[in-house]
């Protein structure tokens, strides 16, 4: 990895920061099984889950195509030359750290995971801190008011902002 991307340590990426709580919360749910699901509610829980699941994919997948596009890494170890706004970008600052949470989410309510939801606090404090903040950092400093009037309009998670 280079220094001149917004993350310099190869564990910074979205993979390892979502991934690892879910491994944790597999092997704890075999260990310590957790219930939290009550069997009038499964058929909803999977409803909700496989959802969940769909609009995470979409939004990773979303993202990957549109930064492909302009020829730009997916790698936060990685330097980027342009700003993308544009497809998912525009409704989103971090479409692809949203995607996880929800795909997070979807497979806990699907294999009933209730380990995942003691994890997920922890888990979106560790992409807010080890992810998005130094990739914020980095965008605002390589591409100045550019950046900071794209932060202004588009929320960080979700939505536009009203101007």
């Amino acid at each position: 990895m280079t220094t001149d991307a917004a993350h310099a340590s190869w564990w910074q990426i979205g993979e390892i920061i979502f991934g690892t709580p879910l491994l944790a919360a597999v092997t704890f749910q075999f260990i310590v099984p957790l219930s939290y699901f009550d069997p009038i509610f499964t058929v909803t829980f999977l409803v909700i889950g496989v959802t969940l699941c769909a609009v995470g994919i979409v939004l990773i997948v979303a993202a990957r195509r549109v930064l492909s596009t302009f020829d730009q890494p997916t790698d936060p170890g990685l330097p980027t030359s342009l700003m993308v706004t544009n497809g998912i970008f525009s409704i989103s600052r971090n479409p692809m750290y949203l995607g996880a949470a929800c795909l997070l989410v979807g497979i806990a309510l699907v294999f009933k995971l209730a380990w995942m939801f003691v994890f997920l606090v922890s888990t979106l404090i560790a992409c807010q801190s080890i992810l998005i903040e130094p990739e914020e950092r980095y965008l605002a400093a390589k591409f100045g008011a550019e950046y900071q009037r794209y932060a202004a309009l588009v929320n960080r998670w979700f939505g536009r902002k009203l101007q």
